[in-house]
């Protein structure tokens, strides 16, 4: 290379190079905000959700920051939180809970909003439609038609005898699963009773329903209220030798004799992508609501040998996860 064609290249190099300096000072980090029930180091559903981040390729503090805001499980704290992460106008707002996506909702109508919740979204109000959210708000719910249906089925194969079940749930929380048990137990033949809470107070006084009706089974219907109270309910349940069964499937790998319901983890995992599609230009209101697809039957062989029960060799093949 001659001299001259030498530094004629240095020279475009140098030119260049302001330009490859600016670029990579120019690339945009993103910053959402998360609103919480609990908090980050305790809410059992955010680390599946900053995996799916990281999957697609958003690090802290490389591309992505995040802003936190948790109720420390007080809810009246979530509407002034929410408002907390609208004033710093991130990209969007990650939602995780159906007691916390309201109050997101209500803080803003512009900011993305990105839900995952276990109420059903269009009877809460949160959207128009599952395929048409409308707004700007969408995400995931754990809601899906028959869940309820097909684990009290479960129920009466591993207890064919068994008539008598008590459903506890908060009717706060607006979830179909109460009136799809209720018709699938009719067509069961099963009686049921309804055990209404809406506080950690009301706990004691289900309870002791429960006790006096003298029922077989308990099924409780997954929502804030119910997992903060989980340890409570298995309890009761050992103590009053009852077949317990729920939706997720802490509750089974903790002392129920089974769970039946959508892999939380996939879900809240599913909850990253539609972070990443907004943040590449897309619309809320663009996004379908999405339903669970991949679902998980856990089954605690310890737990229903404590209540003599043998569980079918066909629903032992079927299971997910058995727990001796």
């Amino acid at each position: 290379m001659q001299r001259r064609e030498f530094i004629a290249l240095l020279g475009g190099v140098a030119a260049a190079w302001p330009l490859v300096a600016r670029a990579q000072q120019g690339k945009r980090i993103a910053r959402i905000g998360v609103l919480l029930f609990g908090t980050p180091d305790s809410d059992p559903n955010l680390p599946a959700f900053l995996r799916g981040l990281r999957e697609l390729g958003y690090v802290e503090p490389k591309n992505v920051v995040i802003e936190y805001r948790y109720a420390e499980g007080k809810p009246d704290r979530l509407r002034g939180l929410a408002g907390e992460l609208v004033a710093i106008k991130p990209d969007l707002i990650f939602a995780l809970g159906g007691d916390v996506a309201p109050s997101a909702r209500v803080a803003t109508t512009t900011i993305p909003i990105v839900m995952v919740v276990s109420n059903d979204p269009v009877e809460a109000g949160l959207v128009t439609s599952l395929a048409h959210p409308g707004g700007n708000i969408t995400g995931v719910t754990l809601v899906s038609s028959d869940i309820a249906a097909k684990r009290l089925q479960f129920m009466r194969d591993i207890a064919p005898n068994f008539t008598r079940l008590a459903v506890i749930w908060n009717p706060d929380h607006v979830d179909p699963e109460y009136r799809e048990i209720q018709s699938a137990a009719k067509t069961l033949g099963i009686q049921i009773r309804s055990l209404e809470v809406r506080s950690t107070e009301d706990f004691d006084s289900a309870f002791e329903t429960a006790a006096n009706d003298r029922i077989q089974a308990l099924m409780p219907i997954t929502s804030r209220l119910m997992l903060i109270n989980r340890a409570r309910i298995i309890e009761f349940s050992k103590r009053r030798d009852l077949l317990l069964a729920s939706g997720f499937g802490p509750w089974a790998r903790e002392g129920a004799v089974l769970s039946y319901g959508p892999d939380t983890d996939a879900s809240t995992m599913r909850a990253a992508a539609y972070v990443d599609k907004i943040l590449r230009g897309a619309k809320p209101d663009e996004l379908p609501i999405e339903q669970p697809t991949k679902f998980q039957l856990v089954i605690n062989r310890k737990a229903a040998k404590s209540l003599s029960l043998d569980i079918p060799p066909s629903l032992l093949a079927t299971a997910d996860q058995v727990i001796e």
